[in-house]
């Protein structure tokens, strides 16, 4: 596989420095892409990133991922219009062993082979440096002026910025580009990739290999990702859809790329996928024919969600997708975990009722009627009955007189009610 040209017909070059294809075609080629370990799980934003060094290891390369744990201490800015927070080592070192475990979804660190992955933390070498020692080594090489015609720097330093940029801020570019030369003189790496937005740091990084490595190195970015009306991507209301299944759910993680429109999701399973250029173009074809079945966005969140969680999430994602179209089970709505029986039913109307109410059993008409407002009247509830259009726990509720007790509970907790065929309501045994 060409690897240039593979990322060419995905969409996944904005820049690269002249000579890089023909080092990747030269010989194996060691090339990182930095992560931000500020949090201890990837999120879909780091995605881009880790997908170019997959294909890089398929395309025989060895990719290096390196988690910034010094220049997580500083702060990138790029893209920012405000400093971050700072982080603690025990913190970072935490980041960094949760960071690896998800990679490991992705890539292959454990063969022997030559291109096997290789995850590195930048705090390794930086912590030891002295400032003074930087200041002498490594800033007496790169110039104020070179610094200050990077475009990070201008935008904070510009007439729009009202907080300007600290010191810390500023010298970033050095420490990531010394990130590149360290690893230039260690692991041979030739090449970095990032987001477009990286350009001028790596670009610092390339020139520090130049006057101080005394070699060649190269650059490549991809564009930054966004929606097809110009949003961010990776946002949703409650904040980033993140790969740890505790901070997003698979099935919320599937409704994500579920969602996406069609422009979206016609760019994002080039990217987001291994799927070859022969299997899109037939999708799309497929798409455009009946675009009502989001061939598109079914093959793209099934890929997605199977790479990141399992084809067991995957599943179980499906299946409580299925709840709310009427196709679910007692069986199915029994196996699902209480946090995705929360994210299907986000937003439906919900009561509450105290465990002491079932005891015994409680007659349904009680329970809809009277106990919670699902139905203003036990007449209405009979008549909707008798009509087959209450469910509870999709089973279809034929007896008006049935009782419901604690062994009716989804998760010893709540109960699922359904009149009609799209009205549900959640109730809350507390």
């Amino acid at each position: 596989m060409n690897f240039v040209e593979e990322l060419k017909w995905r969409g996944m070059i904005h820049d690269m420095m002249p000579g890089t294809e023909e080092q990747l075609e030269k010989e194996l080629t060691s090339a990182y892409v930095g992560i931000d370990p500020t949090a201890d799980s990837l999120h879909i934003g780091h995605l881009v990133g880790v997908m170019m060094l997959k294909h890089l290891q398929i395309a025989g390369h060895r990719p290096i991922a390196l988690v910034g744990g010094a220049t997580g201490m500083i702060g990138d800015p790029s893209g920012k219009s405000q400093e971050r927070n700072l982080l603690d080592e025990a913190t970072l070192r935490h980041n960094q062993e949760c960071l690896k475990a998800q990679l490991a979804r992705f890539l292959d660190f454990d063969s022997h082979s030559p291109n096997a992955a290789l995850l590195v933390n930048n705090y390794d070498w930086m912590k030891s440096f002295s400032f003074l020692d930087f200041i002498r080594d490594i800033g007496k090489h790169i110039t104020v002026n070179y610094m200050m015609a990077k475009d990070s720097v201008k935008k904070r330093l510009g007439e729009e910025s009202k907080v300007g940029m600290s010191f810390t801020e500023f010298t970033y570019q050095l420490v990531q580009g010394y990130d590149f030369l360290h690893l230039f003189r260690a692991e041979g790496c030739k090449l970095q990739m990032g987001g477009s937005d990286q350009w001028g740091n790596i670009t610092t990084g390339t020139e520090m290999i130049r006057r101080i490595g005394g070699g060649e190195a190269f650059a490549l970015t991809c564009p930054l990702i966004t929606k097809a009306d110009g949003s961010k991507f990776g946002k949703t209301e409650s904040g980033n859809v993140w790969l740890d299944a505790e901070r997003t759910s698979p099935y919320e993680f599937y409704q994500f790329w579920l969602n996406t429109s069609d422009a979206d999701a016609e760019k994002y399973i080039k990217i987001f996928t291994l799927l070859g250029k022969e299997d899109i173009a037939a999708l799309v074809t497929q798409h455009a024919e009946a675009p009502h079945l989001r061939a598109l966005q079914k093959k793209l969140a099934e890929e997605v969600t199977i790479m990141v969680h399992s084809k067991a999430e995957l599943d179980k994602a499906i299946e409580a997708s299925q709840i709310l179209f009427g196709k679910g089970t007692t069986e199915s709505l029994s196996r699902m975990d209480e946090k995705t029986f929360l994210s299907v039913f986000q937003g439906v109307p919900q009561f509450e009722i105290t465990r002491n109410d079932l005891n015994g059993g409680l007659h349904v008409a009680d329970l809809l009627a009277e106990k919670t407002a699902v139905f203003p009247s036990k007449g209405e509830l009979r008549r909707t009955i008798q009509g087959g259009g209450v469910s509870l726990n999709s089973s279809k509720v034929t007896d008006p007189e049935m009782r419901v007790g604690p062994d009716n509970l989804l998760n010893n907790k709540y109960l699922l009610v359904q009149k009609g065929k799209k009205n549900y309501f959640v109730i809350t045994v507390k």
